[in-house]
């Protein structure tokens, strides 16, 4: 087995060779002698195990079963459109199989260089250059230091790697001395014009590291209020603004209510520095940066210097001033980009800082709820005639109109006052005439009704329909409703003007003067306290009291003070009464109710419901529906042993009656009687008035 490399001549010839074995990474091969009438030519064999290796030193037996060439290279580019530049010097790897002669070019990666790069031509073998181009490179065409071609570009081998060079020396080639690779022109303008952007940088701390890991998740949380409510649709806004403590920035919140008609946001204004005097003007790009550079140009226009320089005094940089953790406390105007924003009150992680930090005790919050917005009077135009005011004026308040709606629960409809009037006239004829007013209560109308009077000249009937009865001296069209007479205006004395006709209240019925008295904090001239007091006030303390309560609001006095014509007697009146009854039917046998009644009582209260006792009494025959509920309780029951002992006129006999002494006539000032009250208890009366007590 043959151990030496020979070199031949590739190609068919008609002559025989002479071949031997050898092998190469432990790759066994065929080499071919150079003898008269053969070439020699690296053939690829089998994977054999040798005893001995007869390949160059440094390779192995455990090597690879192929073996790689490395060899650098590069190619002169030419750049037919640009001025700058004529050519471009672009490096590339050649990587040569030993197994298969195959050829690969590579072209290593260049950051922001903008050509396609990486595998230039795929391995495979490549063909001499014409006109060998029937025949494949092989391994003795390579060397350092020579001109390569593939496919009609032209590569310059300047250098390889240690292995290469140890191979191609063990085969036998001579190695010419390693080159250099040109430097590429675009590059270096490339680098030179990057050197001088970078500026020279002194040393300037910026150190936030410790701001940061001393008060991250740390946020001072304040309630704040924006007046929004000079513009168009503006109102009082509730927001709540957040502090970061760890780089000094803002966010904020808006709090909406619910229905407010605006659109849910998550945030008012995103996180970030709130500058004091926003908004700030329009600045250029890099005029608002942390580091001031000066560019540098010096030298002639040959040797022209271009560079950058850090200014450290950092002249004409612009500064800006931003809210600080210190400029924010309740009661303090912000300006959040032209907005005045007011803080009003803060959490309690806030009033903690501040208490150790700055000292601060007083924190009194400020109302942040928006106040109610202002009444805006709406003015309407003038009345035009056409309709109710009523109707008329709905059809102005939407752009549907709606018809009035009256309360009717204010009042109950059927509740009508009815007064007696005079009319007020220079007319002979109707100067006697009496006239009856009702007012219904449930929707303000006035109803005039004069009562027919025999041979009086008057037919009578319906004065007035039942209509409301506007005020005297009012201007018909105008904005605003009329006014109308109500309920409170009509009294016994008063003066009331319907439709130009003058009428004095007289008199009024018994209903009438109930419900006023009932209502005397709306009928203040029924109010018994008042007129009371108003007698009082009299300078006159005679007895004959004719001229004070003509003065006075009799009516009311008298109605108060009224006997009625069957009145209320006393319980001791009323026993009085039974105990005369008794005696004329000589009933006595009242032992025998109570034994009955005992019998009833089963659980020995002495009590028996009110209608046992009636029933008791109607078997008896004793008239007792008189005088019963005045023994009475709460819960309709009786103590029997007490009721029947009062009845009992033989153990408790009653003083005979007496004629009733404190009631007196009143007799009117020479007119008829205007309510239905002819006797009053006149001593109460003195009691109220003077405290004088009867002698």
């Amino acid at each position: 087995m043959g151990g030496e490399w020979r070199r031949g001549r590739m190609g068919k010839e008609k002559f025989h060779k002479s071949q031997n074995w050898g092998f190469c990474n432990n790759v066994r091969m065929l080499v071919s002698e150079d003898k008269p009438g053969t070439g020699g030519e690296l053939l690829l064999g089998q994977k054999i195990k040798p005893k001995h290796s007869v390949f160059p030193k440094g390779m192995g037996t455990d090597s690879p079963s192929w073996v790689v060439l490395s060899f650098d290279a590069y190619l002169e580019d030419e750049v037919p459109d640009k001025i700058q530049e004529n050519y471009r010097i672009r490096c590339y790897k050649l990587y040569f199989y030993l197994e298969d002669d195959t050829i690969q070019v590579n072209e290593p990666a260049l950051k922001n260089n903008g050509l396609p790069q990486r595998i230039f031509i795929r391995r495979h073998r490549i063909s001499l250059p014409p006109p060998d181009e029937d025949r494949f490179y092989s391994v003795h065409r390579f060397n350092i230091n020579i001109d390569i071609v593939f496919y009609g570009r032209t590569f310059k081998i300047y250098d390889c790697d240690t292995f290469t060079k140890n191979f191609l020396k063990k085969i036998g080639v001579r190695l010419n001395p390693p080159g250099q690779c040109p430097e590429d022109p675009y590059l270096k303008t490339r680098r030179e014009k990057l050197d001088c952007m970078e500026p020279l940088r002194p040393y300037e701390s910026f150190d936030t590291l410790k701001q940061f890991l001393e008060y991250d998740r740390k946020v001072l949380r304040f309630f704040c209020l924006w007046d929004d409510s000079g513009s168009v649709f503006g109102d009082h806004r509730e927001l709540i603004l957040h502090y970061f403590l760890s780089d000094d920035t803002i966010e904020i919140k808006e709090v909406l209510p619910h229905n407010s008609g605006r659109d849910a946001t998550s945030l008012f204004l995103q996180r970030r520095k709130v500058p004091k005097y926003g908004p700030p003007r329009v600045y250029q790009p890099g005029q608002i940066t942390d580091r001031k550079v000066l560019n540098v140009d010096g030298g002639l226009s040959e040797n022209r210097v271009y560079g950058c320089l850090l200014d450290k005094y950092k002249l004409g940089k612009v500064d800006q001033e931003f809210y600080k953790g210190s400029d924010l406390s309740i009661g303090t105007t912000i300006n959040v980009w032209g907005r005045k924003v007011l803080l009003c009150d803060c959490d309690e992680f806030m009033k903690t800082y501040c208490k150790t930090k700055y000292g601060i005790e007083n924190f009194t919050s400020i109302s942040c709820k928006a106040p109610p917005p202002p009444n805006i009077e709406r003015k309407f135009p003038r009345y035009t005639g056409f309709g109710p005011e009523e109707d008329s004026l709905c059809s102005c308040r939407g752009l549907v109109p709606t018809p009035h709606q009256r309360n009717f629960m204010e009042n109950d409809r059927s509740i009508h006052s009815v007064f007696f009037a005079k009319l007020i006239t220079h007319k002979c004829a109707d100067v006697e005439g009496m006239f009856a007013i009702s007012y219904f209560l449930g929707d303000d109308t006035i109803s005039v009704f004069e009562p027919m009077e025999r041979n009086s000249g008057n037919t009578g009937g319906m004065f007035l329909k039942r209509i409301r009865v506007k005020k005297p001296g009012q201007e018909v069209f105008k904005s605003k409703l009329s006014e109308y007479i109500k309920a409170e205006e009509l009294y016994v004395g008063a003066k009331v003007n319907v439709n130009g006709y003058l009428f004095l209240l007289v008199s009024a019925d018994v209903y009438t003067l109930n419900y006023m008295e009932r209502n005397s904090d709306k009928f203040l001239m029924s109010n018994i306290e008042l007129a009371l007091q108003k007698t009082k006030q009299e300078e006159s303390q005679s007895r004959e009291l004719k001229q004070v309560f003509t003065a006075a609001d009799f009516i009311t006095i008298a109605h108060h003070y009224q006997v009625p014509e069957d009145p209320c007697p006393d319980t001791n009146v009323l026993i009085a009464q039974a105990h005369e009854q008794l005696k004329k039917n000589t009933f006595e046998n009242f032992e025998r109710l109570i034994a009955t009644c005992v019998y009833q009582d089963r659980e020995k209260e002495k009590l028996s419901p009110s209608k046992d006792i009636k029933r008791l009494c109607r078997l008896s025959q004793i008239e007792c529906y008189n005088y019963i509920f005045r023994f009475e309780d709460s819960e309709k029951q009786i103590n029997y042993e007490s009721f029947f002992c009062a009845l009992n006129w033989r153990v408790n006999p009653m003083p005979e009656l007496e004629a009733v002494w404190y009631i007196k006539e009143v007799k009117w000032l020479g007119m008829p009687s205007p309510i239905p009250v002819k006797y009053i208890y006149y001593l109460n009366l003195l009691k109220d008035v003077f405290g004088l007590e009867e002698e």
